[in-house]
């Protein structure tokens, strides 16, 4: 690659998860690390007094994009809906030279990236990274673990435990743009990102009811998380040539938590599918709100991952990160992903294409995740 201005530039800065990606930023990019700041409206760029470089990019039009790509080694996007806003970003990236990393994970939007751009991304050795957010850096790498482990997987299961979390206006956008879409009706496919000529086996389709599981020995429900996740690792188990079946749940302790949680998902769904009631989901909740900083310290969320080979061998691998899962998870996930590629570059996987961490990052971000305080044991 030919000399550019920036390592890394966070496209999308502006939005709430942008703030927080350059605040990320500010405090853990190494001082040699070039980085700017790239979004539509240069006065509320400047008003983040990031004290880096900014670029002021036109999204609807491909040229001002291109130049921005030009530029840069790595794009972060925090833009989203990403089919609306970034999908022109990770053109510019494939057809020019530069890495890219965000934090979707619309499994349909993603599908589409990888039969517009998959190939020609791995001729021209570039990186293409959704999924690092909690949906689904935590999971993928966690299955990561466990294969490693244990050498043969046949079959494997995750339960998340969460403390606190909250919704920013962004999410509530992307997840109201793929219902109104029709994205979130393609995203039902439990083989989306994992084609089978054979139909799903009973732990691949994704749970609808509460029940207690004996593996992970705890109660458990159907995790939104888990149509993210478990199709991320299906795409994982499609890049290396693995076929083990994974199914994901959110954990109680007892019966009645896991129940509270499973009608609160029902309920959440039924104003997001009513279009009058996701209207005035968006309009209380707009792109650029988000809980307060005391709020996204408060929170942690835990990953228990179980596996078994075919000769009955069992082994289990947890992650715990501390904040806000959807935020400071999320925002520590991805800038982490971008400063694994554009500063352990000559470390990662020689992998290219439309990637998912464990397959891009590996080991890298492993340990890039466990210098900031997550726990894997």
């Amino acid at each position: 690659m030919t000399e550019r201005d920036f390592d890394v530039v966070i496209y999308g800065a502006t939005g709430f998860t942008g703030r927080q990606a350059v605040e990320y930023f500010r405090r853990h990019a190494p001082a040699n690390l070039k980085w700017a700041i790239a979004g539509r409206d240069n006065e509320r760029l400047a008003a983040l007094e990031a004290g880096v470089p900014i670029v002021t990019v036109e999204p609807q039009q491909q040229d001002s994009i291109d130049d921005l790509v030009r530029r840069t080694r790595v794009v972060l996007s925090t833009a989203g809906p990403f089919r609306l806003y970034s999908d022109r970003v990770v053109d510019a990236c494939v057809r020019l030279g530069a890495d890219y990393t965000d934090i979707s994970g619309e499994t349909a939007r993603i599908r589409d990236l990888i039969d517009r751009h998959h190939a020609r991304a791995v001729s021209n050795r570039v990186r293409i990274v959704p999924f690092c957010g909690v949906s689904s850096a935590p999971a993928d790498l966690a299955l990561m673990l466990l294969n490693a482990k244990l050498g043969d997987l046949v079959v494997a299961k995750g339960a998340y435990s969460v403390a606190g979390g909250t919704l920013n206006g962004g999410t509530i956008a992307s997840i109201s743009y793929a219902i109104s879409s029709g994205d979130a009706a393609r995203e039902r496919d439990v083989f989306l990102l994992g084609p089978h000529d054979r139909p799903p086996g009973p732990i691949e389709r994704d749970p609808k009811q509460i029940h207690f599981d004996g593996d992970l020995r705890v109660w458990t429900a159907p995790s939104p998380m888990g149509l993210s996740d478990t199709r991320a690792v299906r795409r994982s188990n499609v890049l290396q040539g693995r076929d083990f079946a994974y199914q994901e749940y959110m954990a109680f302790e007892s019966f009645f938590g896991a129940l509270g949680f499973a009608m609160m998902i029902r309920v959440l769904n039924a104003v997001l599918a009513f279009a009058p009631t996701r209207r005035w989901l968006q309009k209380k909740f707009p792109p650029g709100h988000g809980p307060s900083q005391q709020v996204m310290d408060g929170g942690s969320i835990t990953l228990r991952a179980w596996g078994r080979t075919q000769a009955g061998r069992e082994a289990e691998v947890a992650v715990h990160a501390k904040g806000d899962p959807g935020n400071r998870v999320t925002v520590m996930c991805v800038c982490e992903a971008a400063l694994a590629l554009a500063a352990d570059t000559r470390a990662l996987p020689d992998a290219f294409g439309v990637l998912t961490p464990s397959v891009a990052l590996g080991d890298v971000m492993l340990k890039r995740l466990q210098a900031r305080g997550v726990q894997i044991s």
